[in-house]
C-alpha cells in the first residue's frame, strides 16, 4: 500500500510534524480574521503524490490525531480527511496531473471540501454551529490562504517523501522524451 516501510515511516513523521505545527503555531496565527489549515493541504498532497488508498489512510491518521489534539468529536476529522485524501488520490489516478500549479487548485478544492464536510457533519450530528455570512467569509479566506500555501507545502511533502514516491521513474522518463535526444524519432535518418 505505501510501497516500503521507509515511506510509511516518512509519512508518519510528516503527518505528526505538520499536525503539531498546525495545532501549536499556524492555527494561532490569524490572517484577515481566519487562519490557514495545513492539514487538508498535507492530506491532498499525499493523495496527489501517492494515490487514493495511501491518501485515505494518511487522511484517517492525520484526522484522528487532529481530533485528539483539538479535543473535538472523535472521528469527525478522520472521516472528512479520509474522503479528502481519497479524492485527491483518485484525481491523480484518473487525470495524472502534470501541471505545476495543480497542487494549488487541488489544495483549494480539498480545503473547500473539508470545510463543507465539517459543516455538514456538525449539522448531521446536531452540534450547534452558527451559520452566517461571517462563516462563509472565513471559509473563503481559509481557501485563499490554503491556495497560496499549497505549492510550497506540496514541494515540502514531495521532498520529504523523496525517492520513495510511486511512479517517480515514470515521470522522469516522460520528461526525458520531451527534452529531445532520447526519443528514437529524433535520430537522424540515413
Amino acid at each position: 500500500m505505501f510501497g516500503s516501510p521507509q515511506m510509511a515511516a516518512r509519512l508518519a513523521v510528516l503527518g505528526f510534524a505538520l499536525s503539531i505545527l498546525q495545532v501549536a503555531f499556524v492555527s494561532q496565527l490569524p490572517i484577515a480574521g481566519s487562519s490557514a489549515d495545513l492539514l487538508p493541504l498535507t492530506v491532498a498532497s499525499v493523495g496527489l503524490l501517492c494515490g487514493s488508498v495511501p491518501g485515505a489512510v494518511f487522511g484517517f491518521a492525520v484526522g484522528l490525531f487532529a481530533d485528539i489534539a483539538y479535543a473535538q468529536t472523535m472521528g469527525l476529522s478522520s472521516l472528512v480527511f479520509t474522503v479528502a485524501g481519497y479524492a485527491a488520490g483518485r484525481f491523480l489516478e484518473l487525470r495524472d496531473p502534470q501541471n505545476p500549479i495543480m497542487p494549488m487548485a487541488v489544495g483549494a478544492a480539498i480545503t473547500l471540501l473539508t470545510a463543507v464536510g465539517f459543516g455538514l457533519m456538525n449539522f448531521l450530528l446536531g452540534i450547534d454551529a452558527p451559520v452566517s455570512l461571517l462563516l462563509l467569509r472565513l471559509i473563503l479566506v481559509t481557501v485563499v490562504l490554503n491556495a497560496l500555501l499549497a505549492l510550497p507545502l506540496h514541494a515540502l511533502v514531495r521532498r520529504a517523501l523523496g525517492s520513495d514516491l510511486p511512479g517517480d521513474g515514470r515521470r522522469r522518463r516522460r520528461r526525458a522524451y520531451t527534452t529531445g535526444g532520447l526519443s528514437p524519432l529524433s535520430q537522424a535518418r540515413g
